[in-house]
């Protein structure tokens, strides 16, 4: 049965109900002990919370159900449209080829032409889309429009109106979903994205980017790209005005985390303009699976144990079936000139291209595949052990030129050259090179290396997992960044990876990028070298939480973190970037008015009290930014405890406290607090933080660097032990699957025949397009207005030829439901620049294929569900809005008592701001304040 509302319930609501009965006959009584007056020994467990251990559950068994269905079935559920409240104001866009374009083409210039053809696969493939741009929603509330209770009911504007309404409001969050690359939407996250904009008082910009495997990397991250470029420079006839790069924090969860980040690195690599700052919420950042927690936190963590295996579907695996003769892990028959860890090869040395011709003649003339050829003629050389590898690799480097290797293969040989007794029309060159598995980091160095056969993770090839793009925690440096708030989950599998992300932005020469990611690359090279200013982080890391923490909005952590992020966004997005600059975080720093007064200085000491500054931005004491939920004493309380002990521990890390600042207006009118590269905390279940223990006590910390991004033996065998299983249970309907890609492939050959019968011409499918090109604006002139070819959709699924996209993406297939559908809507309806025709279709056809969604050709064929939101149809109950509304009724059952004290804790405030203002002054001249007093600011 595929995933949907009741299929979950089914298997939920006994995981419910178990769950309650565990709760209560193994819950222990934990009590807090006081060690000292200023630490505190916190020995509760968030689980003892029978809210969040049920929510724990839940969220944990839905992931587990999914992973008995197909991926289609999980992208279809997670990716179902569901309404938003009526308070909320939504606005869905449609963020056009043009724009989509622009970011096309600063990809392209990153990779350059060498690793876009060795590494991407082209140029062309990722730009496919199938729809006619790419989704995005704007969301606020409605409240922040001037509407009443009553109206927001009745109301119901243009889109484009509401759009242009929310021009005033910021800042603008650009929020990027999570999901692993393959799962999840705007839908999945709108009511976190909501939250946000609600303690913002701002707007949220989200975006619905193309999910794996059908669309694999790059994809998404062309598609956050795009948003941005939205964002910052929208295209003619938007509705909305540009925003600037300064009111932009552009933030999201796991993999939308790990997107964030390699979005601005590009945007840093290539001179554009960045956001004022970012937010990581346990980020995915290797996706190699190098690091300890991996392992040791499977069982706290809501990460399936085996990792994200399927059901086999016409869609994935990409080899559904397994046996002796094609394995999925297996020893290496090769010994190849890297060490083990590397892809054999990605960027392949140039003195194996011989014996590769070599393997393709013998092959031909015995009739039999390329791999069978190498695979006997490995079996005549010994194959060397792990360590011999290691020091053959080694000593193999040593001899080499320091130069990298796309520059040392292009002059060192002629790929074009025949091979001897060869004419050339054959020649496997550079361009050709299908890389080989990478091989896996054994334990005991005397055994031989085992090496993947089968694709592990769905975002990228296992070839591609090692890019810094792909794992960015193999970028060669994280400098130059703006300001990071980093959070992730103690108990959460990637755990390790996120601490040692923050403290190489942070930190970049005690935590160096292990050396063969520099000799790869002439561009992270040159990035060591460039960027040498460390990112300003704040990291973050909450006791008892698993992946995510922010989805259980409901606990008390939680609400912390939904606050601190809103306070650091506040803080980076209200002031210039100079000032930024040297206060990047709101918790240790001058109070809000102090940021003004070195452009002006302070007419006496009642101005410093009441905050009049240079840019009236505080023209009275009712106009003082409180934090996030100000109207909640508890909150207040809560927020500036934490910002004082945030300042004691950048006080003991050698960095100046601004404590005391206020009582020094007037004397340091032209001062900074001193320089902050990192504030790192522990954040408890409560919300309360304390230091983090020292570097040399984290594991991930005490890691050499070539130890970093390197697959290795055990998570391999984990993966393996699970996709046998799935293996096994499934072999029958493995065998189906290859039957059934067999027809879809046959009825695509059959279309593309009667498209080219009824009309269909194609031009020289290598041509490239960029947006300026006077190639692509020539074609606009000369191609008839009446013939529906989109001009600025580049290109389609008939224009790759020449290039090598990655086997599971949709662009290359055949053999899939989803990919017959791309490519009709491409020849029939929205046809790419490229073509020079839409043939009109045969009346049977037209009958045939009515029925067929997949097939249609009258109306446009329904598109992949990795891009495209699927409407609800007639029962609009749906999972999601359930789950929605679970975490709505657990927000207001905790947080019944804080709401109860509001009126009280706003009169609080305003009778401490009247007694600052009325205090008298010391002998200095700057008014004093009584404890109570000091903690508002």
């Amino acid at each position: 049965m595929p995933v949907n509302t009741v299929t979950a319930a089914i298997h939920i609501t006994p995981v419910v109900i178990k769950t309650f009965f565990n709760h209560y006959g193994k819950k222990s009584s934990r009590t807090v002990q006081y060690v000292t007056a200023q630490e505190v020994e916190y020995k509760e467990h968030a689980r003892d919370e029978l809210i969040f251990d049920e929510a724990f559950h839940i969220v944990k068994a839905f992931i587990e159900l999914s992973t008995k269905n197909s991926i289609e079935s999980l992208q279809a559920f997670t990716n179902t449209h569901i309404p938003s409240p009526y308070w909320v104001a939504v606005a869905p866009v449609l963020i056009p080829f043009t724009t989509c374009n622009g970011a096309a083409d600063l990809l392209i210039d990153w990779f350059g032409p060498d690793e876009l053809a060795r590494v991407v696969g082209g140029e062309r493939w990722w730009q496919v889309r199938g729809l006619d741009g790419l989704e995005g929603e704007w969301v606020t509330e409605k409240a922040f429009l001037g509407e009443s209770a009553e109206k927001q009911k009745a109301n119901k504007q243009d889109n484009d109106s509401l759009i242009a309404q929310m021009d005033d409001l910021e800042p603008v969050m650009l929020y990027v979903h999570g999901g692993g690359y393959f799962f999840g939407s705007i839908n999945t996250h709108r009511y976190q994205i909501i939250r946000y904009a609600k303690k913002l008082k701002g707007r949220a910009f989200a975006v619905n980017y193309r999910k794996a495997p059908q669309y694999p990397w790059p994809c998404p991250l062309h598609d956050v790209l795009a948003a941005y470029f939205y964002l910052t420079d929208p295209p003619p006839g938007s509705p909305h005005k540009p925003v600037s790069p300064s009111k932009i924090v552009i933030a999201g969860d796991s993999a939308g985390g790990s997107l964030c980040l390699s979005a601005l690195i590009v945007l840093r690599d290539m001179g554009v303009p960045m956001p004022a700052g970012a937010v990581l919420i346990s980020p995915w950042v290797d996706l190699t699976h190098s690091m300890p927690s991996v392992m040791t936190n499977t069982k706290t963590d809501i990460i399936p144990l085996h990792g994200f295996v399927y059901r086999p579907s016409t869609l994935w695996p990409v080899a559904p079936l397994a046996d002796e003769a094609h394995p999925r892990v297996r020893e290496t028959q090769t010994n190849p000139p890297p060490q083990p860890g590397h892809a054999d090869i990605l960027n392949p040395d140039p003195l194996r291209l011989p014996e590769q011709q070599e393997s393709k003649k013998t092959a031909t003339k015995q009739g039999v595949s390329i791999s069978e050829v190498q695979t006997h003629r490995s079996h005549a050389e010994r194959v060397a052990r792990q360590k011999e590898m290691q020091a053959g690799a080694h000593q193999d480097e040593s001899a080499r030129s320091s130069e990298p290797m796309p520059n040392r293969r292009v002059r060192d040989v002629d790929v074009n050259a025949p091979a001897d007794g060869d004419d050339g029309a054959d020649v496997e060159d550079l361009d050709k090179w299908e890389p080989k598995p990478p091989k896996v980091l054994m334990e005991d160095p005397g055994s031989i290396p085992l090496e993947l056969l089968s694709q592990i993770q769905q975002y990228a090839t296992n070839e591609q997992l090692t890019h810094p793009l792909v794992s960015p925690i193999l970028q060669g440096t994280l400098c130059n960044l703006p300001p990071l708030y980093i959070i992730t989950g103690n108990d959460e599998a990637l755990r390790d990876e996120v601490i040692r992300l923050a403290y190489r932005a942070a930190y970049p020469d005690k935590y160096p990028v292990r050396g063969g990611v520099l000799k790869e690359s002439r561009r992270q090279q040159e990035n060591v070298e460039k960027f040498t200013t460390p990112t300003k982080v704040h990291l973050q890391v909450f006791d008892d939480m698993p992946h995510v923490p922010t989805v259980f909005t409901f606990i008390e952590s939680a609400k912390y973190a939904y606050r601190s992020i809103a306070q650091f966004i506040l803080h980076v997005t209200s002031h210039s970037p100079e000032y930024v600059a040297r206060n990047p975080f709101p918790e240790p720093h001058r109070p809000e008015f102090l940021a003004h007064t070195v452009q002006k200085p302070l007419r006496n000491q009642d101005d410093a009290v009441r905050g009049e500054g240079c840019c009236g931005c505080f023209p009275s004491r009712r106009r003082r930014v409180w934090p996030a939920d100000a109207g909640n004493q508890t909150c207040v309380d809560h927020y500036t405890e934490n910002e004082r002990i945030a300042a004691r521990e950048v006080e003991e890390e050698g960095t100046e406290s601004p404590s005391g600042m206020v009582n020094r207006a007037v004397q340091i009118q032209t001062e900074d607090i001193p320089r902050i590269l990192m504030i790192r905390e522990r954040v408890d279940i409560r919300g309360r933080i304390r230091p983090m223990e020292p570097p040399k006590d984290i594991a991930a910390l005490r890691m050499k660097p070539n130890e970093v991004g390197i697959i290795k033996e055990t998570p391999v065998r984990r993966w393996h032990a699970g996709q046998e299983a799935v293996d096994r249970e499934f072999e029958k309907s493995a065998h189906s699957i290859l039957k059934r890609r067999q027809k879809i492939e046959e009825r695509v050959e059959k279309m593309l025949r009667d498209a080219r019968e009824e009309g269909l011409i194609l031009p020289d499918r290598r041509k490239t397009f960029r947006a300026t090109s006077a190639e692509s604006r020539m074609s606009a002139r000369t191609i008839p207005s009446s013939v529906r070819i989109d001009q600025s959709r580049r290109y389609g699924p008939l224009d790759l030829a020449g290039e090598h996209p990655p086997a599971s993406a949709i662009a290359g297939r055949r053999d899939t439901l989803e990919a017959l559908a791309l490519i009709k809507k491409h020849i029939y309806h929205t046809a790419p620049a490229t073509h020079l025709t839409v043939p009109k279709i045969k009346v049977k056809r037209t009958i045939l294929a009515a029925f067929d969604p997949w097939n249609r050709a009258s109306t446009k064929p329904s598109q992949s569900v990795s891009e495209r939101q699927v409407t609800p149809g007639i029962n609009a109950l749906h999972g999601l809005s359930i789950w929605g509304s679970l975490v709505s009724y657990f927000m207001r059952k905790t947080s019944s008592a804080a709401v109860d004290a509001v009126d009280g804790a706003v009169a609080r405030i305003d009778d401490l701001a009247d007694a600052v203002v009325n205090s008298r002054t010391d002998r200095g001249g700057v008014a004093t304040r009584s404890h109570d007093q000091e903690r508002l600011y």
